[in-house]
């Protein structure tokens, strides 16, 4: 049944809202990595960089962020406790020495193995098949998507007070 279409005393109801459910299922993430990444000494928002830094090598901190979603706030510690393990190296950019990147040592690249076997394990443990995983990781992307331009709309409509 569509959103609007809930009954008014299930709407207000912890687990009638989708917001909670993927709220309890990231925790549940979170839980599920704190206990496989112990291995590797990597916190789960660590691993995130890792495997976007695997993905597209070299990448400034702007890049990162907005690939991951964070601010340089919430980045910067991150990616300072990476480069202290030995893991990431961060240096100006040649060409805008304003712009910091960040690359992997070969310790950090080293690590890919052991944490692939990690990513396995953890795609086995959501009960999932593969098709599944790619349907429900589909419908979250739309839902992102769907929520951003919300945001973007309502930002519009609704301007903060001054």
């Amino acid at each position: 049944m569509p959103a609007t279409d809930i009954p008014a005393d299930l709407a207000m109801h912890l687990d009638s809202k989708l917001c909670f459910a993927v709220h309890a299922a990231s925790r549940a993430f979170d839980g599920l990595y704190r206990v496989t990444l112990r291995q590797t000494g990597l916190t789960y928002p660590q691993y995130l960089v890792m495997l976007v830094l695997w993905e597209h090598g070299e990448l400034s901190i702007k890049q990162l962020g907005d690939r991951l979603r964070l601010d340089s706030g919430t980045l910067s510690p991150l990616v300072k406790r990476l480069e202290a393990a030995g893991l990431v190296v961060r240096q100006r950019a040649a060409s805008d020495e304003r712009s910091v990147m960040a690359h992997l040592t070969e310790a950090g690249l080293a690590m890919r193995a052991k944490v692939s076997e990690i990513s396995l394990e953890t795609a086995l443990a959501t009960g999932m098949s593969l098709a599944e995983a790619d349907g429900l990781r589909t419908q979250l992307s739309r839902l992102t998507e769907s929520l951003d331009a919300a945001v973007e709309r309502l930002t519009t409509t609704h301007p903060n007070p001054a």
